[in-house]
């Protein structure tokens, strides 16, 4: 693997960290294991998943992305080490208030003290990418501020340059990266976390997703204070509450649990089937439960985006799952997904059909939406089919939702809350199309058709009564299709005329005659011969074609 010399030392880092946690065979193919540094000694299994978190986080920014959404996918981690990672949701080491100061005063143009009454130094919570401070503008209205680490676009740049690099050399060299496509998984990544990064995105966000869910009196969505934003500093509403993962049992007891749980999985299920952007990042972490006993949705800096037409699949695949119809399932998955030649359609639906089947046999508490979907994709992968990134990141969300579900409510169904969901979800999904241009739009075409149906009838009656009406039939391979014709043919008058030879020959079997074979009359027996010999010669004559048949297809195939 050639290896860029102003990165070496980062592919060394990511190197090491593969042979730490038991990649070597990667590490092999990257071609540089012989390096002494990479070989670190390790610790012994059991104190692997707690350093796991230490280790991204000392790698930088872009390592605690990528650990944070990992936390997320317990189809591709063990469970000690989800936990080891659920700490980078909201516990990261904040940066210096020196750079918070100067790098708000380079975005707004102005001194802090002029923009705001307040700004507290301490950080209420540090992320991957930014951390949040709380202050007060000087009209008094109580905010937060999230303010971008200093260079770190730089270094996200930087490091994606050297994950893509090493996600493109094992798509072409190991069988693991062409079963999962590294490269694709990466760049789909580093799109996301270059959005997370503009600031002024997330305002738009944050107010396009807070019109869409007016409906749900509920939940909130905090909106930006658009003066205060760049695009790399973000001011917005503060929210008064406690994140439901530590809420206390006297709160849980006050709080209408059920009721802010089937409510919050509606509004998620009309942002991903309806208004085609959903908050991706429904972590524990980003939801608040306000002093009045409501939701709060944060950091919708991480957005879904889904077209119609997906919307219509992802709502198939989402009823299927529910109802435990797993070859359903199944079928739509295939029907969005790129596929490589000789996909194993069938294998795929059983396998999906056995997760789906085990999820539904689990108890009330142990259903999960989001991790079945998670299954589903990842075992796509082992039978030549690569799904779309929107259902995975689906299935990401709603593993997240389906916890705080059941933070919110114990009891919390969420395949029963889909079904409950679905007529309504439908109902706005025909709204939604029934607008005035559609309409429109279906109108104008309805007239061309019209207009032009007198026409286009008259052509069609003169044609058939001046006997010029011509019907064209275009045969493909039509050389093969009259050959395959003429076998099957041959074959009918081959065993027709068998049967008339033992039909004769037992009618003849009644005429006495001189000539008498083993006790029979002898032209009876000649007949019955003939029928036998040509019966033998015609089985085996299918047999050797049908076998040349099918290693000439045998030997296309492989080609």
């Amino acid at each position: 693997m050639k290896i860029d010399a102003r990165h070496l030392q980062r592919y060394k880092q990511i190197a090491r960290l593969l042979w730490k946690y038991g990649r070597s065979d990667l590490v092999t193919q990257m071609g540089i294991e012989d390096d002494a540094t990479v070989k670190e000694p390790t610790p012994g299994e059991a104190e692997l998943p707690a350093q796991l978190a230490d280790d991204l986080e000392a790698m930088g920014p872009t390592f605690v992305k990528v650990g944070q959404v990992l936390s997320s996918r317990p189809d591709l981690l063990p469970d000690a080490y989800l936990e080891s990672l659920s700490r980078l949701q909201d516990d990261v080491k904040p940066f210096p208030y020196a750079d918070v100061e100067r790098i708000v005063q380079e975005e707004l143009q102005v001194r802090i003290s002029k923009a705001f009454a307040r700004f507290d130094p301490e950080p209420i919570a540090a992320a991957s990418l930014g951390q949040v401070h709380a202050a007060a503008l000087r009209d008094g209205r109580e905010v937060v501020v999230k303010v971008q680490r200093p260079g770190v676009e730089k270094q996200v740049a930087d490091d994606f340059e050297v994950i893509a690099g090493i996600a493109e050399f094992l798509d072409a060299h190991t069988e693991v990266g062409r079963r999962h496509r590294f490269a694709a998984m990466v760049e789909e990544l580093r799109l996301s976390i270059n959005r997370e990064l503009n600031y002024e995105r997330e305002a738009q966000n944050l107010e396009s997703v807070g019109r869409n869910l007016e409906r749900y009196p509920r939940i909130r969505i905090p909106q930006p204070i658009r003066d205060y934003c760049t695009r790399h500093v973000l001011t917005m509403e503060h929210v008064s509450g406690t994140k439901i993962t530590k809420l206390s049992p006297v709160v849980r007891i006050e709080i209408d649990g059920e009721g802010l749980a089937e409510e919050l999985f509606e509004a998620y299920l009309k942002q991903v089937l309806v208004d085609g952007l959903f908050h991706a990042d429904p972590h524990p972490g980003n939801i608040f439960i306000t002093d009045d006993g409501c939701i709060a949705l944060l950091d919708l800096g991480m957005v879904g985006h889904t077209t119609p037409a997906m919307q219509a699949s992802l709502l198939k695949i989402l009823i299927a799952v529910s109802e435990g119809k797993g070859e359903d399932a199944a079928a739509t998955v295939v029907n969005i997904s790129d596929t490589v030649e000789g996909y194993d359609a069938a294998g795929f639906a059983k396998t999906v059909a056995k997760v789906v089947v085990d999820e539904h046999d689990r108890s009330l508490e142990q259903i999960d939406v989001g991790r079945t979907l998670l299954k589903l994709t990842a075992a796509a992968a082992d039978f030549g089919i690569f799904v779309p990134s929107e259902l995975t990141l689906l299935a990401k969300t709603l593993l997240q939702l389906d916890e705080a579900g059941k933070l919110l409510d114990p009891n919390f169904d969420p395949n029963a809350a889909i079904r409950r969901n679905v007529a309504k979800i439908m109902s706005q999904r025909v709204k939604k199309d029934a607008t005035q241009g559609s309409i429109l739009a279906t109108v104008l075409e309805m007239k061309e058709f019209v207009a032009g149906l007198p026409g286009r009838l008259n052509k069609l009656m003169d044609a058939v009564t001046g006997k010029d009406l011509e019907v064209k039939v275009r045969v493909t391979d039509a050389g093969l299709f009259m050959e395959g014709l003429q076998k099957i043919a041959n074959r009918v008058t081959s065993g027709l005329i068998l049967a008339s030879l033992i039909v004769g020959a037992s009618l003849m079997m009644r005429v006495e005659t001189s000539w008498r074979f083993w006790g029979y009359p002898g032209l009876a027996i000649i007949c019955f011969l003939a029928a036998a010999a040509g019966g033998v010669w015609l089985l085996f004559n299918i047999y050797i074609q049908d076998r040349r048949s099918n290693e000439k297809a045998a030997r296309s195939r492989n080609a």
